[in-house]
């Protein structure tokens, strides 16, 4: 189990819920780093004392700075957003956890490994437009990335009872959304309200609507690619809409095996903070007997109507730094609809015609200016087909 740690994204979801499991397990928080929230990042330098803390929003950094010093505190703030790589490469903890949300999570996340950290890992796009360099880098340190994602933790927890050279097949859960069972003739009048109501899981704006498209299955797609090594043809999708079962695996003698509990983020998070131990913690406890735990099905998922998760396939399989295109286009397209710019089914439609726009380039990804620069051609480019169209 680590005894310290540098949290990126300390402001978020994730990075509130890790500091709970730092209370819980007596974890030394040497560095916390967000992007904008000074008031909220005040609150936790209070409470955790790190010896660093840094803001990308440089001028929120200055009143956080004024706030620090007037309370006594002693942690050195600071402020940009390279400042927020600094803190990953050169802190003094066993681990950074990377839970910072989009492209900006990406080279924070290069930066812990380059300072030879072990990083937990909750931030998607790292891995979706990084995945080639960032997995390299990571065999070339000799450091394990310990996936945050409940999904990726699942699986991870399931594939230690058996080694991956005698994996046959990951199963990959999806709960279906909110759209589960609508025909496209159903989707075409659905809006972002409706969308924003996930039935299982409470999530950002953003994540819930890929939820809704399916895409969040795509990225996490790409995501177990990267972590397990296995080819994408080996991760198949399946719907569970009761959300107990977090995915699976199926060993080459046809066993499966499943791991089950209540839709709580603080059973991986903790996880990752102590593997391989397992101790008792502060997760919810899974309970069978429980209204709605004693059901549970499961179905193929409609590709046909929810295309997000063909394309997400197709950009692994095709490569090229499209993963990289696929998911620029779908924050545009994401941002799009949430501010009621275009229709719900409009979103893989935008992600299609980006991707076909940049298919037939030689796409370079093969440093970390190059995936940005990348990231931001596609973003260009999807609102040129958009405000096109």
């Amino acid at each position: 189990m680590i005894k310290s740690l540098a949290l990126l994204g300390s402001t978020g979801s994730i990075g509130t819920q890790t500091l709970a499991v730092c209370q819980a397990f007596n974890i030394d928080v040497k560095g916390l780093a967000a992007g904008s929230n000074a008031v909220e990042l005040f609150e936790q330098i209070k409470i955790f004392r790190p010896l660093v803390a840094a803001l990308a929003d440089e001028e929120e950094a200055l009143r956080l700075r004024t706030w620090v010093k007037a309370a006594g505190l002693k942690t050195e703030i600071l402020a940009g957003d390279e400042s927020i790589c600094d803190l990953a490469r050169e802190i003094e903890a066993e681990m950074v956890v990377c839970a910072m949300v989009g492209m900006a999570g990406l080279a924070p996340a290069i930066a812990a490994l380059e300072g030879d950290h072990e990083i937990a890992l909750a931030n998607k796009e790292t891995l979706v437009a990084g995945g080639d360099f960032v997995m390299s880098l990571a065999a070339q340190k000799g450091r394990l990335i310990r996936p945050i994602d409940s999904e990726h933790s699942a699986i991870w927890q399931c594939i230690g009872t058996g080694g991956e050279k005698r994996l046959e097949r990951i199963w990959l859960t999806a709960s279906g959304g909110p759209f589960r069972g609508y025909t496209k003739e159903q989707l075409k009048t659905v809006n972002s309200a409706a969308a924003l109501r996930h039935p299982t899981w409470t999530m950002g704006p953003k994540i819930t609507v890929d939820s809704a498209t399916l895409m969040n299955k795509g990225l996490e797609l790409i995501e177990a690619c990267h972590l397990f090594s296995v080819s994408e043809s080996k991760v198949n999708i399946i719907v569970h809409p009761q959300s107990i079962i977090h995915s699976m695996v199926e060993w080459v003698d046809g066993s499966v095996i499943a791991q089950l509990g209540a839709t709580d983020m603080t059973l991986p998070i903790q996880l990752a903070l102590t593997w391989p131990d397992r101790r008792p913690g502060v997760a919810r406890r899974f309970n069978p007997f429980a209204e709605g735990m004693s059901t549970l099905t499961m179905e193929p998922p409609d590709e046909d109507t929810f295309e997000c998760l063909r394309l997400a396939r197709e950009a692994y399989r095709q490569g090229n730094g499209l993963p990289a295109v696929l998911n620029a286009a779908n924050e545009v397209a994401v941002a799009a609809f949430l501010e009621d710019k275009i229709s719900f089914l409009g979103i893989p439609e935008l992600i299609e015609r980006t991707l076909d726009h940049f298919a037939s380039h030689k796409l370079d990804c093969q440093t970390v200016a190059a995936i940005y620069e990348l990231d931001r051609e596609a973003r260009i480019k999807a609102l040129e087909l958009m405000n096109r169209s």
